[in-house]
């Protein structure tokens, strides 16, 4: 991999988050979050209170980058048929042809995922993991990229289905907006207050530059104490006395691809410990669960991790390496 690669990939990074922050202001960080989590091949959960601009950040992406992109908005009598596709009669042919779902698109924007039932849920498990569907005995592929961006409100229970812990394990990230502060409310109010930015988002990016960054983020080098520390990690979050569910196998693979994204995207080619740290907490904090006790003192997932990472042994400053 040459520097110029690695100066592309960096270089369209921003392009992409800058063109998503002309509509999400003052929140870069979640969008470079989400957009690694996409050239990382994986999914995420936007998880926050009404109102703060978790589908329209999703839009925003999907816009920002010419490909297909489409929204379920899931309610309780949604049917896993209306999320994958459904077989119809043909009457010219005199057979049943299939009619493919919404899940058929390159960036999949799920609102209010935990409106909808278990079974639907289930639905989608396939085509997060495997990239694919199968509908009456027939194995139908995705095209590449593939990203399902859900939504949720963390306060609304009622009406609602928590997500299992099976498919919050196949999310890479959970990801919050928060609040905007008052300068960005203000700036938000001046550019949204007649006219949403959204309606002029133009894409500055092709599906093909996407697949293309994947392959560049796959060849940033990963250092065997990287490799060590971030099994540490996990592991350690198994033996923390306030952690119920530790964090799993599939977390320490999700870790390490995001991390190469995030070092891409600094214009490295290889990854730090620094770059595991800044994604621990979205990478783990939603596939692990803490001891009711410790929910009674108010602990909170993000404080675990960020005491685990304070206690846990950094590898030095390393050097790229033949490692991958």
């Amino acid at each position: 991999m040459s520097s110029a690669e690695i100066q592309w990939f960096s270089r369209r990074f921003h392009e992409i988050a800058s063109n998503v922050e002309q509509v999400i202001q003052g929140k870069r960080s979640v969008i470079d979050q989400v957009l690694a989590c996409l050239i990382a091949e994986g999914h995420v959960i936007v998880e926050d209170v009404p109102g703060v601009g978790k589908t329209l950040l999703a839009k925003s992406l999907a816009r920002s980058i010419e490909c297909e992109s489409s929204r379920i908005q899931f309610t309780p009598d949604l049917l896993p048929s209306d999320v994958t596709g459904v077989s119809v009669w043909d009457r010219q042919r005199g057979e049943f042809t299939f009619k493919p779902g919404p899940i058929f698109s390159n960036i999949v924007i799920g609102d209010e995922i935990n409106r909808a039932s278990p079974k639907t849920q289930a639905a989608m498990l396939e085509a997060m993991e495997e990239r694919q569907v199968t509908y009456d005995g027939v194995t139908r592929p995705l095209e590449a990229p593939f990203m399902v961006i859900a939504t949720q409100n963390p306060l609304e229970h009622e009406g609602t289905y928590p997500l299992p812990e099976a498919q919050l394990d196949r999310f890479m990230m959970r990801v919050e907006l928060g609040y905007p502060s008052h300068a960005t409310t203000l700036e938000i109010l001046d550019t949204h207050g007649v006219r949403s930015t959204y309606l002029d988002l133009m894409p500055v990016a092709s599906a093909k530059d996407v697949l293309a960054m994947v392959e560049v983020a796959q060849t940033v080098n990963v250092s065997e104490s990287v490799k060590h520390y971030i099994i540490d990690l996990v592991e350690t979050t198994r033996r923390h006395p306030d952690v119920l569910l530790g964090a799993s196998t599939r977390s320490a693979l999700f870790l390490l691809r995001i991390a190469r994204v995030w070092a891409a995207a600094a214009g490295r080619d290889f990854v730090l410990p620094d770059d595991v740290k800044q994604l621990a907490v979205p990478v783990l904090g939603h596939r692990m669960a803490l001891r009711p006790e410790a929910v009674i003192r108010g602990s909170e997932m993000a404080q675990v991790v960020a005491e685990i990472l304070d206690h846990l042994e950094v590898p030095g400053t390393v050097q790229p390496s033949n490692a991958s």
